[in-house]
């Protein structure tokens, strides 16, 4: 991967100037700051707990059926959006899908555009592109006085770039992703302290993941680890693993692949990390190994499928669980942290990590060290796994549902779509209480021998999927659920289904709601204790991004993208036909397109659509003749 930084303008010279060490912690406690102001919503998941809650209580569940449009804002762009805007001191951050546009608006009157940037990139991107060409999301940073705070984002062609957030100049722009082996960006920039930290796509090209942290100011590379090979190269702290050796330690990121299949072996990280300053530690989740065939990479492949919990300022890895070992069913373990502090079992205190994954698993975890707590089954047809052992951490495979050579598997539940995926979940501290959106999808597995070409989709199973025991299969419906879980008992106090996967995520306020959209264009708010549903609206274009909820001048509003696609709704975007196209999505979803099509903006609401533009002055054209 090449690797250069851009200076554009004066004020990336600003910001290649030195700065002294401390801003980084200066910057770092800015941003927390920020996040706990209900006027803003500054990075992915509302606040380095990743938890997507709001302590607004404006809007209630009392008065929720108030709610209505108070302004929307086209993209002007039909793929799918995925992730949720950024607000910060009065002004919306929005991004799209490719090719990567970003629109700074501010709220007093979001129908003039402050400034917007739109890259030109390499279209060669889109032909290797895994699933739609979708974008999660931006970073804020606040600045240091020295350097203007910025808006970070990634492009589909594998570039980072930072922009002034007054003025959307560009700052710096780094390559992170080489496309011609089939590495893209779709994730969104993680920021910590003084560092961006960006992960990378393509591991269904084959493409060895790695997770990279640059210099916020300057875009210089400050540390790379990657997920597969020698333990210089995963960046392996000195006791790692030590509280739970029997994750295994050192010499696996080779030892438990095949001669150099670890070059091409995947594990890429494209999902939602979180932050703890206590620990200091970055949380994130490693992706499938590469090829999808599991006969043409025996062992472990570690470390693929792992939760990490790495050092911010150095990257060095304090410990690695690896949920899947040896993977057979494409269970991309990238899936949304959530940090909470609670009481376990025991009654004893823990700063805890809360991860649902593709694999039908629901896992919490110690961050402090990685030890196992819980491990319990998103939903009771889940099939691949009888068991977690909490002692060992090894998930009890039942064989029937393996996907071995000249053996067609049928009935596997989760399918490769996992139970979960992509979208970014909530976290109620008060009811202690994790809002999941989850996927109902089950599947056909037959593999396939195939050789690995640089930049050529390197899968070797040929899918065909389909609802779950509880969905409708002759109607292809029923293929999504939301659920309330309790990690320490592992119960579920209420769970509903839904026609189609809850792609997108949810979000939980103080005012007793949760609200999420649907794949079939609906934005909903159900009763946090009870999960009943209290009102909906129809939005223009399916929702595969979550909400987010802000207060401007007195009133609470609650955003939401719209824009079908990603994996779910490849086959209406791309207009496909054949089931197993998509990696098997089209056959599954094949009834989506009766429900909606493809939009793309942003529609925001508050109770009786209150807004900038009750004064109809607002916006106004004043000639400037007397």
């Amino acid at each position: 991967m090449s690797r250069y930084v851009t200076s554009v303008s004066a004020l990336a010279m600003l910001a290649l100037a030195p700065v002294a060490l401390s801003s980084g912690a200066f910057a770092n406690d800015k941003l927390v700051e920020l996040s706990k102001s209900d006027d803003n919503w500054v990075m992915p998941g509302k606040n380095y707990d990743s938890n997507n809650f709001s302590d607004l209580k404006q809007i209630n569940k009392s008065n929720v059926k108030q709610l209505k449009p108070s302004w929307t804002f086209s993209t002007g762009l039909l793929n799918g959006h995925e992730g949720a805007p950024l607000v910060v001191d009065g002004k919306m951050y929005i991004h799209t899908s490719f090719p990567n546009n970003t629109f700074a608006l501010g709220l007093d009157d979001p129908g003039t555009i402050l400034w917007q940037d739109k890259p030109k990139q390499n279209p060669a991107a889109r032909a290797v592109a895994c699933c739609d060409l979708v974008n999660r999301g931006l970073a804020y940073w606040p600045g240091d006085g020295k350097t203007p705070s910025l808006i970070l984002k990634t492009q589909l062609d594998g570039h980072v770039v930072a922009l002034n957030a007054e003025t959307g100049e560009t700052v710096w722009k780094v390559e992170n992703s080489d496309i011609k082996v089939g590495s893209t960006l779709t994730i969104a920039p993680y920021v910590v302290k003084d560092k961006v930290i960006i992960g990378s796509s393509g591991a269904e090209l084959g493409v060895r993941g790695y997770l990279t942290a640059y210099d916020v100011k300057t875009g210089g590379q400050v540390w790379r680890a990657y997920a597969t090979g020698p333990d210089k190269d995963l960046l392996l702290a000195d006791d790692f693993n030590v509280k739970n050796a029997h994750y295994g330690q050192k010499g696996l990121g080779t030892g438990t692949w095949e001669g150099d299949a670890w070059k091409i072996g995947g594990g890429t990280n494209w999902g939602w990390y979180a932050y703890d300053p206590g620990t200091n530690l970055i949380y994130f989740g490693t992706g499938n190994p590469a090829p999808w065939n599991e006969t043409m990479r025996p062992g472990d492949n570690k470390w693929t499928m792992t939760i990490f919990g790495r050092d911010a300022d150095t990257g060095e890895a304090k410990f690695g669980y690896q949920k899947t070992p040896h993977d057979e069913w494409d269970y991309a373990g990238v899936n949304v942290m959530m940090l909470s502090e609670q009481k376990d079992k025991d009654g004893k205190a823990r700063k805890l990590l809360t991860h649902p994954d593709r694999n039908g698993i629901v896992y919490t975890l110690d961050r402090t060290d990685g030890t196992l707590v819980s491990a319990n089954k998103l939903d009771d047809t889940v099939n691949v796994f009888k068991s977690v052992d909490l002692k060992t951490g090894q998930p009890v495979r039942d064989p029937e549902y393996g996907t071995r050579m000249d053996h067609l598997a049928k009935d596997i539940c989760p399918s490769a779509m996992g139970y979960h995926n992509q979208g970014h979940d909530s976290y109620d501290p008060k009811r202690e209480l994790f809002f999941m959106g989850i996927n109902h999808i089950c599947m056909d597995w037959e593999p396939f021998m195939l050789p690995y070409r640089a930049g050529q989709f390197f899968v070797g199973a040929t899918l065909n999927m389909y609802p779950g025991p509880k969905g409708d299969r002759q109607n292809y419906e029923g293929l999504g659920q939301i659920k309330a879980y309790n990690a320490i008992t592992g119960d579920y106090k209420w769970e509903k289904m839904e026609r189609f996967a809850v792609w997108g995520g949810t979000m939980a306020t103080a005012g007793d709601l949760v609200f999420y959209g649907t794949l079939d264009g609906y934005l909903k708010a159900r009763d946090s204790d009870t999960g009943d549903l209290l009102w909906k609206f129809k939005i223009p274009s399916g929702a595969i991004g979550y909400p987010m909820t802000y207060s401007h001048k007195g009133n609470q509003y609650v955003a939401i993208y719209y824009g079908v696609g990603g994996w779910p709704g490849v086959g209406l975007v791309f207009d496909l036909a054949d089931p197993t196209a998509g990696l098997g999505a089209v056959g599954a979803f094949k009834k989506l397109a009766n429900y909606t099509q493809m939009g793309g903006g942003v529609i925001v609401f508050s109770l009786d659509g209150k807004g900038p533009y009750d004064d109809p002055n607002v916006g106004e054209w004043k000639s400037a003749a007397k």
